[in-house]
């Protein structure tokens, strides 16, 4: 049987298990031997990460080619008005190549953890969440993706991948499931 583990990435933690430069990384929060990464979250990124050590569902859960959706809740700064949320949700010409259309809209402030640090405030720059459905998930995508439409990211939080959802577990919190 596949092992199959489910973490919620603190902000800061890089998404592998060792760093030449003695960074947080995943090996000091996953005690398990033998279990990588399906995937990447970058390391100012938050949320959802499954690790396995199942090759197979490794790749069908990283490669694009599966188009699993991953959901994201984003801070950006700025509202982004109808048709810059419609250019996200059309596909746009990033500098490596076009995306797949997204799922985008504006939602109210979720209910998450405070970051630590937490994101930079401005008095006089208002701040709109979002919710972004991809189903690729090139290196930064999400982020390049509102930066495109200016709105530069300010938190990003991944909440699911494919049938897999982040729950109510807290930063640095990792649950092992039956791949049954």
């Amino acid at each position: 049987m596949s092992r199959l583990i489910l973490f919620n990435k603190p902000f800061g933690v890089l998404t592998q298990f060792t760093d030449s430069e003695n960074r947080p990384t995943l090996a000091d929060y996953i005690p398990i031997k033998g279990v990588y990464p399906a995937g990447r979250l970058d390391r100012d990124s938050e949320g959802l990460l499954l690790l396995t050590d199942d090759g197979k569902l490794q790749q069908r859960l990283a490669n694009p080619k599966f188009k699993t959706w991953k959901r994201y809740l984003v801070q950006v700064e700025n509202i982004p008005d109808e048709e810059q949320l419609q250019q996200l949700q059309d596909g746009m010409l990033l500098k490596d190549g076009p995306t797949r259309p997204a799922e985008a809209k504006a939602i109210p402030p979720p209910e998450l953890w405070p970051r630590e640090p937490p994101v930079r405030f401005r008095k006089n720059i208002p701040t709109q969440w979002l919710e972004i459905r991809i189903r690729e998930g090139r290196n930064r995508q999400v982020r390049r993706m509102t930066a495109a439409i200016d709105h530069p990211t300010l938190r990003l939080v991944r909440t699911r991948i494919g049938k897999w959802r982040l729950g109510d577990m807290q930063p640095g919190q990792w649950l092992e499931l039956d791949t049954d």
